[in-house]
């Protein structure tokens, strides 16, 4: 049997066993250490375990590398490992398919760890968006730029016409190489991503517009716009977010800078316009590693991003007397990265060491083509 996930994604023929996964699932997770350990062992070299900074403590102290989007995709198209195992989500995983050698063979422990943002994109959505933009005569001096947050199908849209892909932390330099090739950018899915780095490069906001895919179906405008707000806009944003970065609010900022007084505001540009502005600095997630690594002893940091990563830059630096909290306290977790726990992970090494790969991604082959295009004009740009 063979599991269609998607459009443009395939899991392999040998699929989960969902009765053993089970038994997996119903063990706490401290017993998996030692099976996790000795099927790591038994695999060597033949195989690597990829974690996106997100994922569960328990999860990511297996990983051979850590890091965001980017630097994974780095990763994944460097090494020579015949499996590899993503502990992040669909998209990565698609992506470490895509930029894979053949003969490798990739894996997601859990099939349900997807990406909201990613999926506020979907292919005939962003077609329709397209021609539309066509029978306006604006497709022509447009580069459609994708946030890594996004299926295999829509990097390969962009890659098919003219475009990259880009991570947050390279998205100027992705905006740069755009504007010079065209008039005008597609910025896909990520609004408040697209919207920062615009306004990053002295664009006004009245020149950045919003289009809603829902309003086009509804039949209101095109994408909830004038051809006049399309036609002057250099940069047309979708109308999508992630689900945690969303939640932090200005508001949050200024609660956070009453209680502690000094202390510095960092958050990610997926934040939103106004919690970027009242910010100290924004930058991918390495970047705001970076930024509390190399701040002096005594250094206090509110962060806005996903909480497991900032609890782990809590316990790491607090012993160099910085303070690291949350900018919102009430927690902001990424529910389908946390799906992927111990025990999907020793499930899926278990199987490779007895000769069975379950839950493999792979991207069809004329998706995979454009797709490499793009995640390639990417991997240049730097």
């Amino acid at each position: 049997m063979t599991l269609i996930l998607d459009a443009e994604t395939a899991a392999s023929p040998q699929v989960a066993d969902v009765c053993s996964l089970e038994n997996y699932l119903a063990l706490p997770d401290h017993s998996m250490d030692e099976r996790i350990s000795r099927a790591r062992a038994k695999l060597g070299s033949t195989a690597i375990v990829l974690g996106h900074h997100y994922q569960r403590d328990e999860v990511i102290r297996y990983a051979d590398a850590t890091g965001d989007s980017y630097k994974l995709s780095k990763i994944a198209a460097e090494t020579d490992a015949r499996y590899i195992l993503f502990c992040g989500v669909h998209f990565m995983a698609e992506s470490a398919d895509v930029l894979g050698r053949d003969g490798q063979q990739v894996i997601l422990p859990d099939l349900n760890a997807g990406c909201s943002m990613a999926d506020m994109a979907e292919i005939s959505q962003v077609e329709d968006c397209w021609d539309a933009l066509e029978r306006l005569g604006l497709a022509g001096e447009t580069i459609p730029l994708t946030y890594m947050n996004s299926t295999a199908a829509i990097k390969a849209f962009c890659g098919e016409r003219g475009g990259l892909v880009c991570t947050s932390s390279n998205a100027r330099g992705a905006f740069e190489w755009a504007f010079a090739r065209g008039k005008r950018i597609l910025f896909l899915p990520d609004q408040h991503l697209g919207r920062n780095t615009g306004y990053s490069m002295w664009i006004p906001l009245d020149e950045m517009a919003v289009w809603d895919p829902w309003a086009v179906q509804l039949g209101t405008n095109v994408g909830g716009q004038t051809k006049e707000n399309l036609s002057r806009a250099r940069v047309i944003l979708w109308k999508g977010h992630c689900a945690v970065h969303q939640r932090f609010l200005p508001g949050h900022v200024d609660t956070v800078r009453a209680k502690y007084p000094g202390i510095q505001v960092i958050v990610h540009p997926e934040c939103r316009w106004e919690v970027c502005q009242k910010a100290d600095a924004l930058g991918s997630t390495e970047r705001l590693i970076a930024l509390v690594e190399q701040a002096p002893a005594g250094s206090m940091f509110a962060v806005g991003t996903e909480i497991h990563l900032v609890n782990r830059l809590a316990r790491r630096f607090g012993p160099e007397g910085k303070k690291i909290i949350t900018l919102d306290d009430t927690g902001c977790l990424c529910t389908t990265m946390y799906r992927i726990s111990p025990q999907h992970l020793a499930w899926a090494l278990e199987n490779l060491v007895e000769g069975r790969v379950v839950n493999r991604i792979q991207v069809v082959a004329s998706v995979k083509q454009w797709a490499r295009v793009a995640l390639d004009r990417m991997l240049e740009v730097g």
